[in-house]
């Protein structure tokens, strides 16, 4: 059976990627895992970010499942988001990545890293990256 890891960054891409995720998952009859990886931070600043990767997960969990499509979870830290979305994806034996990009400027990527770049550069398997704007005109 094929298996998609969507790796999502907030509630927002999660709602935008709800839709074209289940429609490739009933067309490839594949299962999905839903990961938000973030940077390890410590006290309010964790347990924000450990909130916010929650409400992405069970928002984009609770979509697809809602179609009758597997859908497991995982929320991790890790100072090395693609290498941690990468060792993931080889751990779960997935067959594709998706990956909803922010919309982030240059300067932001900079300092964040660009981690699509990354998982295309250091995956063995295929990467389909979903642009920004992909829910305002669904």
């Amino acid at each position: 059976m094929s298996k998609i890891l969507v790796a999502v960054s907030s509630a927002l891409a999660a709602e935008r990627l709800v839709k074209p995720v289940a429609d490739m998952a009933q067309k490839l009859s594949a299962e999905v895992l839903v990961i938000h990886v973030s940077r390890p931070s410590a006290g309010q600043g964790r347990e924000s970010e450990e909130a916010e990767g929650d409400r992405a997960v069970r928002t984009l969990q609770d979509g697809i499942a809602a179609t009758g499509i597997n859908v497991t979870t995982l929320l991790m830290f890790s100072d090395d988001i693609a290498k941690a979305i990468l060792n993931t994806a080889d751990e779960q034996n997935a067959t594709l990545l998706c990956l909803g990009l922010t919309g982030k400027n240059v300067f932001a990527r900079l300092l964040a890293g660009n981690v699509p770049v990354e998982l295309i550069r250091n995956t063995k398997v295929p990467v389909l990256l979903f642009p920004p704007e992909l829910g305002d005109g669904i």
